[in-house]
């Protein structure tokens, strides 16, 4: 997951990931670019993780989209993963360098912190993510960055920026115009009433027409 021209999909799953979606999943794949796809789910075992995800991680292979785990460096280093996501309370980012080698993405929340980008990007981080720039319900939040943070960031650093937090097509063009390299997007993809790939198709008319 590297900075590319433009501003790019990067999919966050839902908590509940099993059942009929690795279908949505595929649909939402097929329905245009996406960078990423971030595999999150809490409160299940490891074991259990891996047969949710491998399929997962097929799909994501198959249509040549990053898969990233959220908060487990063990998960990602078992399953392969292209990446891994930190938050500030889930590891060190030195040791996860360590566990996972050069070749593996580093991603670090970092909320409203002009401060904690700085340390990340310095530390080896491979991306930054910034939010909650809008309200949402997929986590609990405290930080309401402005989107002059991601403009201040694409100035200041080469390593790409993340968007996150209650992103919808509706809301998302001051973000991409700000610089955010990335846009992480869950419920608004998941939840849409004509399904993810209509979400999928409106978030690139957007971002394809920058």
């Amino acid at each position: 997951m590297t900075e590319t021209y433009g501003c790019q999909l990067y999919l966050i799953s839902p908590l509940e990931t099993s059942g009929d979606f690795p279908d949505q999943l595929r649909s939402a794949l097929e329905a245009g670019p996406v960078a990423a796809f971030q595999f999150r789910v809490k409160d299940i075992d490891r074991d259990e993780a891996v047969r949710l995800a491998e399929p997962l991680k097929d799909i994501c292979d198959a249509h040549d989209v990053a898969f990233v785990v959220n908060d487990d460096v063990a998960l990602a280093k078992r399953l392969g993963a292209d990446g891994v996501h930190l938050g500030q309370g889930d590891g060190d980012l030195k040791d996860a360098r360590a566990q996972l080698g050069d070749q593996v993405q580093i991603g670090i929340t970092c909320h409203d912190s002009r401060h904690l980008a700085m340390e990340a990007g310095e530390g080896g981080a491979n991306y930054v993510a910034f939010g909650a720039f809008f309200p949402t319900q997929t986590k609990e939040t405290h930080h309401r960055p402005e989107a002059d943070l991601l403009q201040w960031w694409s100035t200041m650093m080469e390593i790409p920026c993340v968007a996150i937090g209650g992103i919808s097509p509706d809301n998302c063009k001051a973000l991409v115009d700000a610089g955010a390299d990335f846009l992480a997007v869950s419920g608004s993809v998941w939840n849409d009433p004509k399904g993810p790939a209509h979400a999928v198709k409106r978030f690139n008319e957007i971002l394809l027409a920058d």
